[in-house]
């Protein structure tokens, strides 16, 4: 299986797919939308080819992604896994990926889809919130859930310590189904 990552920002949780030896020997390439993101930083410190191309410079959203295709064909890439790519895929991406893009998000969906999913939980009083894992669609944090974990919220936690904890389980969460799904493209 031949992954590409899509980050836009610090890639946190791209450098903690990387940290994998099996999952780092699948990744092709990283693409970024944010020319100067951190995650550049990261790509280059494991030597990986990236391509970074902003969606603003393109009259439409199919023109920027006919373009991402052609890159991705570049390297023979089978497999999408989102990490902090902060853009809604449009038509073109998904017809030529259907069921082979996967995004985490940071909450137990369908709660709390689009941004700011942890402040939404913690504002909204739950006791448990957690991670998603599932495949990206065409609407916003709406896919098949592929897997989930609980966290429980703590009495008196404030956002930014919920944020790492949350951050924290995703560093470890991602990775291991990421890893599962590849051990399923190779059956």
């Amino acid at each position: 299986m031949r992954i590409a990552i899509f980050a836009s920002g610090s890639g946190s949780n791209f450098e903690a797919l990387m940290q994998d030896a099996d999952i780092r020997q699948q990744v092709a390439v990283l693409v970024c939308d944010k020319p100067g993101a951190k995650v550049l930083e990261r790509a280059n410190k494991f030597a990986l080819p990236t391509v970074v191309f902003s969606a603003r410079d393109f009259p439409d959203k199919a023109s920027y992604e006919k373009l991402l295709l052609d890159e991705l064909s570049k390297f023979q890439v089978d497999f999408i896994v989102l990490a902090g790519y902060m853009r809604l895929l449009g038509d073109t991406m998904l017809a030529a990926f259907s069921d082979r893009i996967v995004n985490l998000h940071p909450s137990l969906l369908p709660l709390f889809p689009g941004k700011d999913a942890i402040g939404q939980a913690l504002r909204a009083g739950v006791s448990v919130t957690g991670v998603t894992a599932h495949y990206v669609d065409a609407g916003m944090d709406t896919g098949q859930v592929i897997a989930q974990e609980e966290l429980k919220i703590l009495s008196g936690e404030t956002l930014p310590q919920l944020e790492e904890r949350i951050h924290a389980l995703e560093h470890r969460f991602y990775p291991a189904v990421v890893k599962k799904m590849m051990l399923k493209g190779d059956e």
